[in-house]
């Protein structure tokens, strides 16, 4: 086995940055493309600048857009989350919910004289049929 320590540890360095540039470079080109402030030929030339320059593109686009790339991804954090939280909301109300509230109502006029037994029953089979 004739391969050192430090051989091993520089391989892994060498493949850890090469795998963050990666990322880094795949993060610039969504954001590119995401990016609804930009025209079709500034989308067109940025990405030619990372993919032909790649160092000096990526960094002029950092440089350059790098401020208004996370407030874009602020706000489609946002979005997603607003978009969850309603998902939840209504999922949660349901079809089932308005009924158990009229039931409630029911009940309460029920206990306060309002309603009769044979008036609450009625408005009761109403409330739960299909």
């Amino acid at each position: 086995m004739d391969y050192p320590l430090m051989n091993l540890f520089l391989t892994m360095l060498w493949f850890f940055l090469w795998t963050a540039w990666l990322i880094l470079v795949f993060r610039m080109i969504t954001d590119i493309f995401r990016s609804h402030d930009l025209g079709g030929w500034a989308k067109t030339g940025w990405l030619l600048c990372v993919l032909v320059l790649p160092f000096i593109g990526v960094f002029v686009y950092l440089i350059a857009r790098g401020r208004s790339m996370g407030e874009r991804d602020l706000h489609e954090a946002q979005a997603r989350d607003s978009a969850f939280r309603s998902y939840v909301r209504e999922a949660s109300a349901g079809p089932g919910s308005a009924g158990t509230s009229q039931l409630t109502q029911l009940a309460e006029l029920r206990q306060a004289g309002a309603l009769t037994d044979q008036e609450y029953q009625r408005a009761k089979s109403k409330v739960l049929a299909p």
